[in-house]
């Protein structure tokens, strides 16, 4: 009787210890959260099944159970891009490769299940192009941060960051990580997804972090945010700083109305959520940065009850238009509120037709916005739109910021040496002359594909012979130079030539809008035989697809579904027919994409967005959804710039238009057209209902705002006056610097303030040219080149001694003003004289940037990086010659 007992106890110890063995195995531990996700990934493989062996036949492999579940989880809320575009083994090996990163590490251990299933495991940081990178990343990262805490990991993750990639502007597209570490550089967004990657590559939960738009300046900026020991910390991705939660961008985000980021899948966190839905959230983290506010609204209809249902914008001014930090839609009782900074919004209100609007300051109630009016009205208003005051930012003692940059400067010369085997121009013009390829044409394309110029120089060799080559590889974006294989370049063009086009198609449409794969923002795949063969089978007896029939297969075989692709990632022209689903813009990219298979002519027009083909002499509108809006009667607009302007008005810089479409106002694109490069300038738009935006800038960061309301009728001809509004002030001696202090120049040479003033004023940027928003102010100043040219005072780029690295080279600076000089600042002498006399606390956010007056009163001053510096300070040296001069 004991002996049975005994193994009745025995059996069920070894059945709890199997209970828990099981629960421990686990990926998803909370059984009714693995529950919802197995019903959403049930849910998401019906939606795929036309690609169900590609992308779930994983499933049929041997497979942990920990395994299985995160790859459901995986494919329960990834956007439709992925589901597109790549199979079930490329989701596998970045399960097991976060897996082996949270064994390999002493801190994989302590990562919460969430914290690792939403910001370790994830494949994707943004709309970024997926590659192998996790596994490239943990090969080369696992054994220089072995043996590190947490902290000293994510600090070293970064430097070898900054080792690969460094900051320089380039286009929207966001590049995958392989392909901007063989570039070298790219924007912050670029850089962030590269350093979130990477973080999470070594199993440190990592996410991006986003403000929209800036509310003081113009622009945007991501960085990362760092899982470690329990608490997020921030840091500026491929720019290592000594400790965590220190950047450049320290200051602004302090001045910002929104950081968010988002959440792949359903997320429990603790964070505000601006926006929670079925696949994702995004969540507010504002309050990490700064002092906050909650902006509160009330819609309400004509009749004064609330207005279910209806959009709420809550914008800040930025670009000269107003842009969403986020987007509310309203309940029962019509109220929207977020929480926000502590500066002004412009919100914005409507049904879909009717709209309202209210300006919201810092000690605003609870306003109420009434749905009162509608499309027609021409009117015109004016404001003042005020971000959040500076704060202060924490400090590095000299010692850690000396000693940083000794090694940002080896890091440097890392990546330099990297960039000197990219081919050189001796030797681009060589392989031209040796190919009968044209030197001048060769060497262009070659040095802006960078890393990738193996598969550029291929591709000439193989096309040499082609008269299309140049005009071909003119269509291309730079980025399309740095990151498309040869293979996939030589494909389209043969398959292109190989099919033809139509006999009316203008030669020089032909590279460019027929042969040429570059359609939108999307990357660039070899979708051309897969699509000509579709549309062959489709229509078998014709030697080409006809638009409407192009049109008709798209609306069969495509459902239009502008939901679930939520990263905004564009779906390759062969993945959406493949999924048969996709968002509208990579429906409209595929309709440009058949028509080019089948040798129309077609593109994606700028400024609306819009698909077009060419025929019968011009583009023609196509509207994938509704026939009966393909056409759209047109109206013209002559923008004038007004006398009264000190600096030559520029678009999205101080105006835009915007149209009326669905109870909101949409910007037209028409930035960088060569249209409006001079003013007066004219743009042919659809006939309608418009808003010009004006704005002029403070040096506070305020915005002093014009709106005009009007409507363009058919075949009007409307000339827009840009009158740039006044800034409120006088101009204010800020301090004063000696103009006899002395200053060690680039060349070695010793010499003075005043010496450089040329007997009138001077501008200084104190510049951390390593930095981004150093960089940013030196891509800026050349746009005023020639006015300070006739002005004819000092320009001096001052360099503290502690942020000069052997690898800078102020040559790659190209256009600045005549009498630019560089210079050295040792022991940040002027530095502390200037920031003594504006009595401010620099905690190294470069560049600082002042004008003295030929006295040494400083008239100006700009801490960081702001849009429209130079044209500010040519304002003030103008104001100031007017005091002189009345």
């Amino acid at each position: 009787m004991r002996k049975r007992i005994l193994s009745a106890f025995a059996l069920g110890f070894a059945l709890v210890c199997s209970s828990f063995g099981q629960t421990h195995d686990h990926f998803l531990t909370d059984p009714a959260y693995a529950k919802q996700v197995n019903k959403q990934f049930l849910s998401r493989k019906d939606l795929a099944t036309n690609r169900e062996q590609a992308l779930f036949g994983v499933f049929n492999q041997k497979l942990t159970t920990q395994e299985k579940e995160a790859l459901e989880f995986l494919y329960a809320y990834m956007p439709l891009s992925d589901l597109a575009d790549y199979d079930g083994d490329f989701f596998l090996n970045q399960v097991r490769t976060a897996f082996k990163a949270r064994e390999y590490f002493d801190w994989g251990k302590t990562i919460p299940e969430d914290v690792f299933r939403h910001f370790v495991l994830v494949y994707r940081v943004n709309n970024e192009n997926l590659d192998n990178a996790r596994e490239v990343f943990f090969n080369e990262l696992k054994d220089r941060v072995k043996g590190m805490t947490m902290e000293q990991a994510a600090l070293e993750v970064n430097h070898w960051c900054h080792e690969k990639v460094n900051y320089r502007a380039t286009d929207g597209r966001t590049s995958a990580p392989l392909a901007l570490m063989r570039t070298s550089w790219g924007r912050c967004g670029e850089e962030s997804t590269f350093t979130t990657m990477a973080m999470r590559s070594v199993g440190i939960p990592a996410r991006q972090c986003y403000t929209p738009r800036w509310a003081h300046t113009d622009d945007n900026h991501a960085w990362v945010e760092v899982w470690i020991d329990g608490k997020w910390n921030y840091l500026g991705a491929c720019e290592p700083e000594p400790e965590l939660n220190v950047g450049w961008f320290s200051g602004p985000a302090k001045r910002a109305m929104m950081v968010h980021t988002n959440v792949f899948g359903v997320y429990d966190g603790k964070e505000e959520k601006n926006l929670q839905t079925d696949l994702y959230s995004v969540i507010n983290l504002l309050s990490n940065y700064t002092d906050t506010r909650t902006a509160k609204v009330k819609i309400v209809n004509k009749d004064g009850k609330p207005a279910e249902g209806a959009t709420v914008k809550f914008n800040v001014y930025n670009y000269a238009e107003f842009y969403p930090i986020t987007t509310y839609t309203t309940k029962a009782d019509g109220k929207a509120s977020v929480i926000t900074g502590k500066g002004d919004l412009f919100v914005w209100a409507t049904d879909g037709t009717n709209y309202g609007y209210a300006q919201s300051h810092p000690d605003s109630p609870e306003l109420t916005i009434v749905l009162d009016k509608t499309a027609g009205k021409t009117y015109q208003e004016g404001m003042v739109i005020n971000p959040p005051v500076p704060q202060k930012i924490k400090e590095l003692s000299p010692e850690k910021i000396a000693a940083n940059a000794v090694r940002l400067a080896y890091e440097d010369s890392l990546r330099n040496a990297y960039m000197k085997t990219f081919i050189n121009e001796v030797d681009a013009r060589k392989f031209a002359s040796d190919n009968g390829l044209d030197g001048d044409n060769a060497w262009k394309y070659l040095e802006m594909s960078q890393g990738n110029w193996r598969d550029i120089k291929d591709f000439m060799l193989q096309e040499k012979n082609n008269t299309y080559l140049f005009p071909y590889l003119a269509s291309l974006t730079a980025k399309d130079l740095r990151d498309t294989p040869c293979e996939y370049l030589v494909s389209h063009l043969n398959l292109g030539e190989k099919s033809g086009f139509e006999a009316a198609t203008p030669q020089d449409m032909i590279a460019g809008s027929v042969f040429s794969p570059r359609i939108s923002i999307e990357l660039i795949r070899p979708w051309r035989a897969f699509l000509q063969e579709r549309i062959d089978a489709q229509y078998p007896t014709q030697e080409r697809a006809t638009v409407e029939q192009i049109i008709n297969f798209i609306n069969s075989k495509v459902t239009l579904d502008e939901v679930a692709n939520y990263y905004k990632c564009p779906i390759s022209p062969q993945g959406s027919v493949e999924l048969g689903r996709a968002d509208k813009e990579s429906r409209n990219s595929l309709f440009v994409a058949i028509c080019r298979s089948e040798g129309i002519a077609a593109r994606i027009e700028p400024a609306t967005s819009r698909p077009q083909y060419y025929a019968n002499g011009g583009w023609i509108n196509v509207n994938l959804n509704d026939e009966s809006e393909t056409q759209y009667p047109k109206g013209t607009i002559i923008f004038n710039n007004s006398a009264s302007n000190i600096v030559k008005p520029a678009y999205s810089t101080h105006y835009t238009i915007a149209k009326f479409i669905d109870g909101d106002f949409v910007t037209l694109d028409f930035e960088g057209d060569a249209a409006l490069k001079t003013l007066p300038g004219q743009v042919t738009v659809d006939a309608g209902y418009y808003r010009l935006i004006v704005g002029s800038r403070a040096n506070d960061g305020s915005v002093t705002v014009e709106t005009k309301y009007f409507t363009l009728n058919e075949g009007e001809t409307k000339p827009l006056d840009i009158i740039l509004p006044k800034t409120e002030g006088r101009i204010q001696i800020q301090g004063i610097v000696d103009m006899n202090s002395r200053i060690t120049l680039a060349n070695g040479t010793d010499t003075s303030l005043k010496d450089i003033a040329n007997g009138k004023g001077i501008i200084i940027c104190f510049a951390d040219p390593d930095k981004e928003p150093t960089k940013h102010v030196l891509q800026d100043i050349p746009n005023q080149q020639a006015e300070l040219n006739e002005w004819g005072g000092g320009v001096l780029f001052l360099v503290p001694d502690d942020k000069v690295s052997t690898a800078f080279d102020a040559s790659v600076f190209k256009n600045l003003p005549n009498q630019s000089v560089w210079g050295r600042d040792n022991n940040r002498n002027l530095l502390n004289a200037a920031t003594d006399a504006l009595q401010i606390e620099f905690s190294n956010n470069f560049p600082l940037t002042i004008y003295l007056s030929d006295i040494g009163g400083i008239l100006y001053s700009s801490e960081g990086y702001q849009i429209g510096i130079p044209e500010n300070i040519l304002k003030t040296i103008r104001a100031e010659a007017a005091t002189k001069n009345p």
